[in-house]
């Protein structure tokens, strides 16, 4: 028996997997500062529900990696401080964050999301570690696609150019 037989959650972690669930862990509790200062920013109930489980998630996230780490002797990123409570009526026009930028914003983290937890799976040697990414993975698949329906309904999205007629094929 090898050193990495038996119970992955036995196996040592290498240096790439502890920094990736460092750093994971570090951007989910950033990602709970953020999505609770878009709550304060949002004025639609919809993306308020969208941003509520989106601070869920990163809660889980941060706690599900910190565990790793802690079980395996390394010490996690800090937690940032409490966000003191704001009215959306509080905050001025000119630095509210609009719903439509708060959409996009996610989406665009969500997208870089997906790709880190793909690689961070690819680079994992530990079954444990490669799961729990995974399981974020396609967490984050369907947090975009319901961001990117809830754009869509409320007439948020910006599409890129769109080919609307199709060309016609030439003959040679």
């Amino acid at each position: 028996m090898g050193v990495l037989s038996g119970n992955p959650k036995d196996e040592p972690l290498h240096y790439g997997e502890i920094f990736d669930l460092w750093s994971f862990s570090a951007k989910a509790k950033g990602c709970v500062s953020v999505y609770k200062a878009f709550q304060y920013h949002a004025g639609d109930e919809d993306l308020q529900e969208l941003l509520a489980d989106l601070v869920d998630q990163a809660q889980l996230e941060a706690k599900e990696c910190d565990q790793i780490l802690v079980r395996n002797d390394i010490a996690p990123s800090p937690y940032l401080p409490e966000r003191p409570k704001a009215q959306l009526a509080d905050i001025p026009v000119g630095a509210r964050f609009t719903d439509p930028e708060i959409c996009a914003l996610i989406g665009a983290d969500l997208a870089a999301s997906i790709t880190s937890c793909s690689q961070m799976i690819g680079k994992s040697i530990r079954e444990d570690v490669a799961g729990l990414f995974g399981k974020y993975h396609n967490t984050k698949v369907a947090q975009g696609l319901k961001n990117l329906r809830l754009s869509k309904d409320k007439g948020w999205l910006v599409p890129p150019p769109l080919q609307i007629k199709v060309p016609e094929l030439v003959q040679v």
